[in-house]
């Protein structure tokens, strides 16, 4: 795909660029760019929800609304940052609603794909040289902590999943969320120690969620999150696409 007028392909297009692109009537622009974040807004919607059909249901809405709404974008934060918080208020809207509803299992895969999209994720080594029994223990230990965090309430899950586990420096989950730095503060450190409780209940307290173990965490509190890291300015990278069998959706 070639821009208009003779101008750089589309996939070449900084995302301010796409979403003024798709406003001018670009029928692939606002495509390119979902494809470009898909992998990291899906593992927010994943992690903040605890659940595969909300996570599917809330993206789609998002993703829905940020086509429609395109036009309401103002430059005054990055493009990332406001798809970022469409998603999350649809997450937001979605657990509020669902408050009464029963807790569902977490999917089995839930930190695989999760961590597709996230700057804190690790490469995959292939398992060379890793003993299996420290394998095992690091999924179980995912699992609980993705357990324990789906019992927070939803505002401090949602500070948590940003800037502890997505990397997102304070003041820009911060803007995510639509409240004051301060409040982000607030959250997370009130989330870090429900989920230290939380933790030691079920004996993972100082362990890292990933298989390392005494990997103390933010604050000390050993709540076994994998430890924030602020990101530069500019797009994130870009993830491999996901299979299309229990992925992202598409």
């Amino acid at each position: 795909m070639t821009g208009s007028a003779g101008g750089p392909p589309v996939e070449e297009l900084a995302d301010a660029d796409l979403l003024a692109a798709h406003v001018a009537g670009d029928p692939d622009a606002f495509g390119v760019l979902f494809r470009r974040h898909r992998d990291r807004l899906w593992a927010v919607a994943l992690r903040t929800t605890g659940d595969r059909e909300e996570a599917a249901d809330a993206l789609q809405e998002a993703m829905v609304a940020a086509f429609r709404r395109a036009a309401s974008f103002r430059g005054e934060a990055q493009v990332t940052t406001w798809l970022h918080r469409i998603v999350v208020n649809a997450c937001l809207d979605r657990l509020r609603r669902n408050r009464t509803r029963a807790a569902r299992p977490l999917p089995d895969d839930l930190e695989e794909y999760a961590a597709r999209g996230a700057v804190t994720g690790q490469p995959d080594s292939g398992g060379a040289g890793v003993d299996p029994e420290a394998r095992v223990l690091g999924a179980e230990r995912r699992e609980l902590v993705l357990r324990a965090l789906a019992q927070l309430p939803v505002e401090q899950r949602a500070a948590l999943v940003l800037v502890d586990m997505e990397g997102l420096p304070v003041e820009e989950a911060a803007r995510v969320l639509d409240c004051p730095a301060g409040t982000v503060k607030s959250r997370c450190s009130r989330g870090r120690a429900r989920l230290a409780g939380l933790l030691a209940a079920a004996d993972v307290v100082g362990h890292d969620p990933r298989g390392g173990t005494g990997g103390g965490t933010r604050g000390g509190t050993g709540h076994g999150l994998p430890p924030s890291h602020s990101r530069g300015a500019g797009n994130g990278p870009t993830s491999p696409d996901p299979s299309p069998e229990g992925g992202v959706p598409r």
